[in-house]
């Protein structure tokens, strides 16, 4: 995670983003922003979350979203490459970051993305521990083409869904895995390809679909921990369908963060998700010693 010291609206690169409304109340904003980190952060760690920080830096108000820094899988870290001018400062900034953790440990390895590819970390490349794969976001943010690169360098199948709703520019606005099998997900960001290929490796039990006001909520922007879905709110629907599968939902104000398009898995980048063939790999390890 990255403190919020620096965070503000000051450019618009995706729908939500109003810099001119921001700076009317950006010191009422501002405050409210890290009062909302401040309160995620210990939700987190009340579940037992270990985090690691990334320096804030000034003029990169955008930096608070970790998610987008890079695909984290198995111990090894694919740095994103930011299509927008705007956030491409924050690149070296999360490389810095991140080989300090392959330092201290934390990680195994750090890679790069081939030239030129654009493809913009987690937030458009969600893990489906269930599944064994990840979901690839492609269009507003990030290219078709990097699909390729992400099952080279993670060696899983790699699905790509195409964005088609700008309010929806990073697959994590629109889609979530849950740790259980159930996908949450508002099927008017994808194209009719992109809910088939859904639909093809889902079950109808397992598919969540939520309708546009948990949607434009960011909802499904969530972090599942330990049967535990921390998100910025949800309708009483959503609430209950969660509910009934055996999850605890934890509503966490984020208000601010929305008015640049981002919640709470936005603002996170989990380094402790493990293939299929890894875990199998690490329990025969354990077996043996």
């Amino acid at each position: 995670m990255c403190r919020p010291s620096h965070f503000a609206v000051t450019y618009a690169i995706n729908p939500w983003m109003d810099p001119h409304t921001w700076a009317r109340d950006g010191r009422a904003l501002g405050a409210a922003a890290s009062r909302q980190w401040a309160g995620l952060h210990q939700t987190l760690c009340d579940l037992g979350a270990a985090i690691d920080l990334v320096p804030p830096v000034p003029g990169l108000p955008d930096l608070v979203f970790t998610a987008n820094s890079a695909v984290v899988l198995d111990r090894t870290a694919l740095l994103a490459r930011f299509r927008h001018p705007e956030r491409q400062p924050e690149a070296p900034h999360f490389a810095a970051a991140l080989r300090a953790l392959q330092a201290n440990g934390i990680l195994d390895a750090v890679r790069t993305l081939p030239e030129p590819l654009v493809h913009e970390g987690a937030g458009d490349c969600i893990f489906d521990e269930a599944r064994d794969l990840f979901w690839m976001g492609h269009g507003p943010r990030s290219d078709a083409a990097a699909r390729d690169a992400v099952e080279k360098t993670f060696g899983v199948e790699t699905v790509a869904l195409e964005l088609v709703d700008p309010r929806f520019y990073h697959l994590d606005t629109a889609l979530g895995a849950m740790p259980r099998g159930e996908l949450v997900y508002f099927p008017g960001a994808f194209t009719t390809a992109g809910r088939a290929a859904i639909r093809e490796r889902v079950d109808a039990a397992a598919r969540i679909e939520i309708m546009a006001e948990d949607a434009c909520r960011l909802s499904a922007n969530a972090v599942v921990l330990d049967g535990t879905v921390v998100m910025p709110g949800c309708s009483h629907r959503l609430r209950r369908t969660l509910e009934e599968r055996g999850y605890c939902v934890r509503a966490t104000p984020l208000s601010a963060f929305l008015r640049s398009g981002g919640a709470a898995f936005c603002l996170t980048l989990r380094l402790d998700r493990r293939s299929r063939m890894q875990s199998r790999a690490g329990d025969r390890l354990d077996a043996a010693e």
